[in-house]
Order: structure tokens, then C-alpha cells, then sequence
């Protein structure tokens, strides 16, 4: 969403901002391409993730801990992708936002949700995987449902916690004639949004990057000096341990690295010039961050657990219903 290119830089008690009359650059052309992306994502994964739920509710039982964590990820990016029409629509009504206040909070809270609830979801998976692979005796109790159940609820408690201040930070305002729906890197309150922000993206983002990336080196490191472990098992990590890097380093690292410096420059004596281009990158980073429902479409299918057998007896029984 790019409502926060309309709005002026203003001064708060407490913070010195020169640049109190900066004013932020249209970019119209990325109106166009924030529509667009947002259209995709939503034609895409919209109807994907109601097939995988469909997949891992009626083709994938009994349930793996694996296929628990997995599923409750593909509800939180479905329940993403069907706030992705607001988006749209403002994107497209030149950023004049008509639903009013609550839907404003609602579709941030669903879109931070979605992607703490999905970094947390990711890192979980990581660490089952890491057990099962590494430590396959010792910690065999982590294969149990229950655990990855209690995991799940934990997660989701988590994320309710940690995004629910949103509700107060995020509120539309009025200005030139619109009203503007803010992000969390234009909230008034800069002072608690900085804060809020260094806080989650150290707790909710880095220290899960950082829990993936040492998970799968070591998952690869374990298959590659494992001389009876199968190539095609050892491939399959590979593919997994790509997609999962993809997804936290290409859609995840530059929305979090370019919303601090944003927030950051807002206190900071610098030019209209610098601002504007920081911001045009926020932009164009917040839809990347939303593609991550692409790349976990993709990861369902490389995880196995069945779930690409799944998907084609699926379409097979649809064949074979249609030749009827």
C-alpha cells in the first residue's frame, strides 16, 4: 500500500524535523504498479490457498507436526489475501481511503499478521525440520502432533500480542481533499512507532532470520556428510532451504530495512531529495513483503509430506468426474 506518499512530514514535540514543508512526491507510476502486484497476488493465491486447505483438511491425513504447521501458515496468508481488494482499491482511488477508521486498523493488523505470524510459522518449521533431521533420536518427541498443535496456538497468541498496538498507532487523517490511511512508518506518534518498530524487527524478524539461516546450514551440512542419507532427500533440502532463504532475504529483509530508515529519517536533518527516494523504496518493498504468499504456494509443494500426490489425485478425480 503506498498511502504514505501523500502525506507531509510534520514536526512532533520533542523531535527538531527541518523539513517541516518536505513534502512527499506523488510517484503515480507506482500506483499502476502497486495495483497490479496486488491483483496478482490475489488472483494467484486467493484461490491457491483455499485449494492447499482444502489439500491438507480432506487429502493429507493422518497429519504430520510438519503438515499442522504448514496448514495453519496457509490460514494466515489466506486471511491476508482477502483484505488484498482494499489494497487495491486505494491504490487505485489515488490513495483516498473510504472504508473508514476500523477497516484502516483492520487491513494493517491483517497484513502485519500475516507476515509475523508467517516468519514465526517458517521458523518453527525449521526447528521441527532441524530435530528431525539432526537430533532424529534424541528430540523424536517434537514429531508428536501435540507439540506442533501447542506450537501453533503459541504462535498465534504471539502474534496477536505483538501486533495488536497497531490498533492505536495506525489512523486515518485528512488531508488535500483525501483521507489517507497511514502505515506504521508514517503513524503519527513517532516517537512510540520507532520504538515499536526497532522491537519487532529485531524480536519478530532478524532473530528469525536468523534461527532459519542456522537451521538449514546445519540441515545441509548434516545431509552432505551423511554418506547413507538418499540424494534425493538430500536434494529436497536444498530446494526447501532455497525457497525458505528466498522468502526471508528478498521479500521480508528490505520491507523491515527500508520502514527503520524511513521512521528514522523523519527526526533526521536531511533533504526532500533523500526522503522521497527512501520512501519510493518502502514502496515498492512493502508488495515484495506480500509475495512471501507466493513463495509459501511453492514451499507446500517442495515440502512433500504427499502433498504433491495429493494435488494430482485431486486433479485427477476431477479428470475423470469431467469424462464421466
Amino acid at each position: 500500500m503506498a498511502s504514505e506518499h501523500t502525506s507531509n512530514f510534520t514536526a512532533l514535540p520533542g523531535h527538531a524535523d527541518p523539513l517541516t514543508s518536505c513534502k512527499d512526491e506523488d510517484f503515480l507510476q507506482v500506483k499502476s504498479y502497486l495495483s497490479v502486484l496486488y491483483s496478482l497476488i490475489f488472483l494467484v493465491c486467493f484461490p491457491g490457498n483455499i485449494v492447499t486447505i482444502f489439500v491438507y483438511f480432506i487429502k493429507m491425513r493422518p497429519w504430520k507436526s510438519s503438515t499442522i504447521i504448514m496448514l495453519n501458515l496457509a490460514i494466515t496468508d489466506l486471511l491476508y489475501v482477502a483484505t488484498l481488494p482494499f489494497f487495491i482499491h486505494y491504490s487505485a482511488n489515488g490513495n483516498d481511503w473510504i472504508f473508514g477508521d476500523f477497516m484502516c486498523k483492520f487491513i494493517h493488523f491483517c497484513f502485519y499478521f500475516n507476515m509475523y505470524s508467517g516468519i514465526i510459522f517458517l521458523s518453527c518449521f525449521s526447528i521441527f525440520r532441524f530435530f528431525v533431521i539432526v537430533h532424529p533420536i534424541k528430540c523424536f518427541f517434537v514429531q508428536k502432533r501435540r507439540w506442533a498443535v501447542v506450537t501453533c496456538i503459541v504462535v498465534w497468541l504471539i502474534s496477536l500480542v505483538a501486533i495488536s498496538p497497531l490498533g492505536v498507532l495506525i489512523a486515518t487523517r485528512h488531508t488535500q481533499n483525501r483521507t489517507i490511511c497511514p502505515d506504521l512508518a508514517a503513524a503519527e506518534d513517532l516517537d512510540t512507532s520507532r520504538w515499536y518498530n526497532w522491537l519487532l524487527t529485531m524480536f519478530a524478524f532478524f532473530l528469525p532470520l536468523l534461527t532459519v539461516t542456522l537451521c538449514y546450514a546445519l540441515i545441509i551440512y548434516t545431509l552432505a556428510t551423511g554418506h547413507h542419507t538418499q540424494a534425493c532427500y538430500k536434494q529436497k533440502a536444498r530446494r526447501l532451504a532455497v525457497v525458505l532463504l528466498v522468502v526471508f532475504y528478498v521479500c521480508f529483509l528490505p520491507f523491515h530495512v527500508f520502514r527503520g530508515i524511513r521512521l528514522e529519517l523523519r527526526v533526521q536533518p536531511v533533504s526532500c531529495h533523500l526522503k522521497n527516494m527512501i520512501l519510493l523504496m518502502f514502496i515498492i518493498a512493502k508488495p515484495l513483503a506480500a509475495l512471501n504468499t507466493f513463495g509459501n504456494l511453492l514451499l507446500y509443494v517442495v515440502t512433500g509430506d504427499n502433498f504433491q500426490q495429493a494435488i494430482f489425485s485431486l486433479l485427477k478425480f476431477r479428470t475423470n468426474k469431467n469424462l464421466k
